[in-house]
């Protein structure tokens, strides 16, 4: 057993609720690796376990946060001791604000050329999330027409770089203010539209010359899923990633079926450990060697120590930032 440094929830609620202590954790089992924590990513499925409004899966910690990097302390049966003090980044089940961290080993990988822990650990998330989405579920190829929605946020930064590299021919965001459309047009970009300010599924067919899109990347659903498809052209692919907008939302089926529009999601936290291994190949064959070569990178909003989690809640809350929060975990002075 390790004494950790965690963030409890200590009752569903407000940033506040989010409590420094101190816990012994278990080494790794089997197929499992543990790392000590150097640095850890701050995402909205956070934000709602400390609402109350996203249980845990079966076994997985009740400790928040879903992407760490670190150095490999302790490796379980059945995984590679050659992995022992290397540097990796790896998806979480949970427990990633923490000093201490296990998980399945696959899910680990090395952080790239010449990065920081703080780089490091604001990989895993949204590059799995999107990889396994607009990629893998939305299959978009090269000379595609793209359709990001939250193109500021770490998933909206993180798609605009990956459709740029993977040959897309057309990225549309939309976003909420000027200062984030034009931080989306010097990732890659080519149209921002302030969804509060115009119909922006009117506007996505004028810059497509009615032809609509290909790849829709749609973290909002409810109202949106109708002027998405508005916006989605034939064989077209609809791809929802979360229901901030809530989860009832309406489509017109004959429109679907006559232009082969495809509807479909995922979610990353409850897919098996061993579909997560398969994205983890995926992003190591595919999307490592742009992260090697620079040809994507995270986009770091502002960092905090692990004690002032709550700070680093309250910024996501505010809407106020561009990409990732990430928690670092050095002890404070005494």
């Amino acid at each position: 057993m390790t004494e950790a440094r965690i963030i409890e929830i200590s009752e569903p609620g407000g940033p506040a609720v989010l409590v420094p202590a101190r816990r012994s954790v278990s080494g790794p089992g089997p197929g499992e690796l543990q790392l000590a924590v150097e640095a850890c990513g701050v995402n909205r499925p956070d934000v709602m376990q400390r609402q109350g409004r996203y249980r845990p899966p079966p076994g997985a910690s009740d400790i928040p946060g879903l992407e760490a990097a670190g150095e490999v302390l302790a490796v379980g049966e059945g995984v590679p001791t050659t992995l022992l003090g290397q540097k990796l980044t790896a998806l979480c089940p949970g427990g990633g604000y923490a000093s201490h961290v296990t998980l399945p080993w696959q899910h680990a990988l090395p952080w790239p050329a010449g990065y920081t822990a703080v780089q490091a650990a604001g990989l895993p998330e949204t590059f799995f999330t999107v990889y396994g989405n607009m990629v893998f579920r939305g299959r978009l190829k090269a000379g595609e027409r793209v359709l990001i929605h939250g193109g500021s946020s770490g998933i909206g930064t993180t798609a605009i770089q990956m459709a740029r590299a993977l040959g897309a021919a057309q990225i549309i965001v939309t976003v909420r203010t000027s200062e984030k459309a034009e931080a989306c047009r010097a990732l890659g970009a080519d149209h921002a539209l302030l969804y509060p300010d115009v119909a922006w599924e009117d506007e996505v067919l004028a810059l497509t010359d009615g032809a609509g899109v290909d790849v829709i990347l749609d973290m909002v659903a409810g109202p949106y899923v109708a002027r998405d498809q508005r916006c989605l052209a034939t064989d077209g692919r609809l791809v929802l990633i979360a229901s901030q907008g809530g989860p009832d939302a309406r489509f017109d089926a004959t429109v679907a079926m006559i232009r082969r529009q495809v509807i479909t999601g995922s979610t990353l936290r409850p897919q098996s450990v061993e579909a997560k291994n398969q994205l983890a190949e995926g992003l190591r064959r595919d999307i490592w060697p742009l992260l090697n070569d620079g040809s994507i990178a995270p986009v770091i909003a502002g960092t905090f120590p692990l004690d002032q989690a709550a700070e680093a809640h309250r910024m996501m809350e505010s809407g106020n930032l561009i990409g990732k929060i990430v928690l670092t975990t050095q002890e404070p002075e005494p």
